[in-house]
């Protein structure tokens, strides 16, 4: 089970594409050209809070108190997720501020944090100032200053993971004017997003920097965030308590937040026994991944006696592509007639209805459930951006991405004929042959591949599929290794195929690069794990991060999503648009949910039923 990130795009850096004004102060007329300075900023759209109370979806009346716990999965022995070595515990995010905070009903509006004001010149954005809050401290008591921000960042450029550096490359020199000060240059003008993008990474104390960034410890770096870390428990929990000091409770986007005295994550060693914990317990939260789970495990005598609540709740997000990835750096899968081969043998109306009630969608789009999603046949805007990169794609790819983009469907029933036989006949037509009995591919070797996986529970998802690949005559098998193992492989993109998870934002940018991106693909610890090369994609990535407004980026993301979709890179899998959240009848939320997240920082406990759970767990 994943653990909830109530930070949009900080966590897996899905910071969006391009600046367009909006603000408690507006934009100067175009002749004016010189810097303004504003409180908060939005990407192609207005940022409607600017001068709001609070939240729409908070309760600044909201009671402090009691403890949010949920689930972990597998082990932990670092503080410190931004190195690149060891496993972070998880909920560290709570520790840190960031410069800026985000909204969580806006496609992607930022509001004031560590910094309270920015300054920037709309027509030279090769540079951005921050102003930090003269208010804003650290645990120990000490003032956030620039020379904090600049070692923080200077030590992320140098010292941190390959998908930080690589999504911050555009930066190039932090420094600190003043105490309160701190201006970013930038290499180039024409990333626009990346004054934003630099405000969303936490910002730690200069001296816990330079002493501790790559050291291997659970003592994190000082912070100035919310939550303290209080106990751990070496791979058994972590435990976070509430800063009573804390400098930014008065901060507009964090009133009626952060009410929890405690935040708690208990590890275990699968989701199968971390449901077992939820039943008796051991925590209150959860999310729910698995349809069976929701459709059938909750009937245990704690529901029957009214003290669990289930709660399903929907999203405007694209819905995260879950997707079996082929390596094209393998030769197997470099032919897109063998990609398409794969494509057709994945059943998934039979897993649907046998595995998951049907509560499953098929992901047909890398952008599912959102208005970035790419439908029907190409419009005329779409076909005038397409056109130009025709030729930059194979004829099979090119073909398909100016059609109604439709994956295999079949009756449910388990035997999905006509997809196999379609899917025989790309591999021969590739050259592919059959002797005894066995497939070959074009230079002899046998058609053999293997699915990487580290959690067990998946290996029911895929049987079928693999039965289907062995009728096809390709020699499938499931390899199940550790978690460790299993990222050191990742990153040596040392494998066949894998399942990988692709989050998406509204306001798509230069993440897209690090997924899709030529560089990406041989840069290790990258997420571009499919191996893409293609230079119609790299265009259509630089469009969107360079794009103007707001009907842009719709544009030029759902030829994007067409590109991908006809490159059959990936066999998309299953998701809805829907998050399930399961938990003990104590939390409270405001009546109005964010559009975009399930907002767990902003919910409560209500107190007296929190003591009537007690009462009932100590039977």
């Amino acid at each position: 089970m994943t653990q909830f990130s109530e930070h949009p795009k900080r966590k897996s850096w899905q910071v969006v594409a391009v600046l367009t004004a909006a603000l408690s102060l507006g934009l100067p007329h175009a002749l004016e050209a010189k810097p303004i300075t504003v409180t908060a900023i939005g990407h192609n759209s207005e940022a409607r809070y600017s001068k709001a109370p609070a939240m729409p979806y908070a309760n600044p009346s909201a009671p402090k108190g009691g403890t949010l716990s949920q689930a972990a999965i597998g082990t932990f022995n670092s503080a410190n997720p931004w190195m690149t070595t060891g496993i972070a515990m998880a909920g560290t995010d709570y520790m840190y501020d960031t410069l800026l905070t985000g909204s969580l009903n806006e496609a992607f509006v930022m509001y004031p944090q560590l910094a309270d004001k920015i300054t920037y010149d709309p027509y030279d954005t090769s540079w951005v100032i921050y102003h930090i809050n003269p208010k804003s401290r650290f645990w120990d008591g000490t003032p956030v200053t620039s020379k904090d921000v600049q070692a923080t960042f200077d030590a992320l450029l140098t010292k941190g993971l390959m998908q930080v550096r690589s999504y911050l490359s555009g930066v190039d020199k932090v420094e600190a004017l003043d105490t309160h000060r701190v201006k970013f240059y930038f290499k180039s003008a024409d990333n626009k997003e990346i004054l934003l993008t630099v405000g969303q990474f936490p910002i730690f104390q200069k001296a816990a920097v330079d002493k501790h960034f790559e050291q291997l410890s659970l003592t994190p770096l000082m912070g100035s965030g919310p939550y303290k870390l209080a106990k751990v428990e070496q791979g058994r929990s972590v435990t976070y308590q509430r800063d009573p000091n804390y400098w930014g409770q008065q901060v507009m986007a964090n009133k009626g937040r952060y009410n929890f005295e405690f935040i708690k994550y208990v590890y275990y060693g699968s989701d199968e026994v971390a449901l077992e914990g939820f039943k008796v317990g051991q925590y209150h939260f959860r999310q729910e991944s698995s349809a069976r789970k929701w459709a059938t495990a909750y009937t245990f005598p704690a529901v029957k006696a009214g003290m669990i609540k289930k709660e399903s709740i929907a999203s405007k997000n694209p819905v995260m592509m879950q997707a079996l990835v082929m390596n094209l750096r393998h030769k197997l899968f470099q032919d897109i007639r063998v990609r398409q081969a794969l494509t057709d043998a994945f059943d998934f109306e039979l897993m649907n209805n046998t595995l998951f009630y049907n509560q499953y969608e098929r992901l047909d789009s890398y952008f599912y459930g959102s208005e970035l999603a790419a439908t029907g046949v190409p419009t005329e805007q779409e076909k005038a951006v397409l056109t130009p990169l025709l030729a930059k794609l194979e004829p099979i790819q090119r073909n398909e991405v100016l059609k109604e983009w439709q994956l295999p469907k079949s009756d449910g029933k388990g035997y999905n004929r006509q997809a196999l036989l379609s899917a025989r006949q790309k591999l021969l037509q590739a050259g592919f042959y059959y002797q005894d009995m066995k497939l070959y591919q074009p230079d002899g070797q046998p058609a053999k591949l293997e699915i990487l996986i580290a959690d067990d529970k998946i290996s029911r998802v895929l049987l079928p599929y693999v039965r289907n690949l062995k009728k096809l005559g390709i020699d499938a098998s499931i390899r199940q290794v550790d978690a460790p193992q299993y990222l050191e492989r990742l990153r040596r993109f040392d494998y066949d195929m894998i399942i990988a998870g692709y989050p998406q934002s509204l306001s798509p940018g230069a993440e897209q690069s690090y997924m899709w991106g030529s560089e990406a693909a041989d840069q290790q610890g990258n997420q571009n794990y499919s191996g893409i090369k293609n230079e119609a994609i790299d265009d259509l990535i630089s469009k969107i991060i360079l794009a103007d407004n707001r009907e842009q980026i719709v544009l030029y993301t759902k030829v994007l999503d067409r590109v991908l979709r006809a490159g059959y890179y990936m066999v998309p899998m299953y998701g809805s648009t829907q998050t399930r959240v399961v938990y003990w009848d104590k939390y409270r939320h405001h009546k109005q949910l964010p559009d975009n997240a399930v907002g767990v920082d902003y919910w409560w406990v209500d107190k007296s039923a929190d003591a009537t759970i007690a009462k009932y767990l100590k039977r």
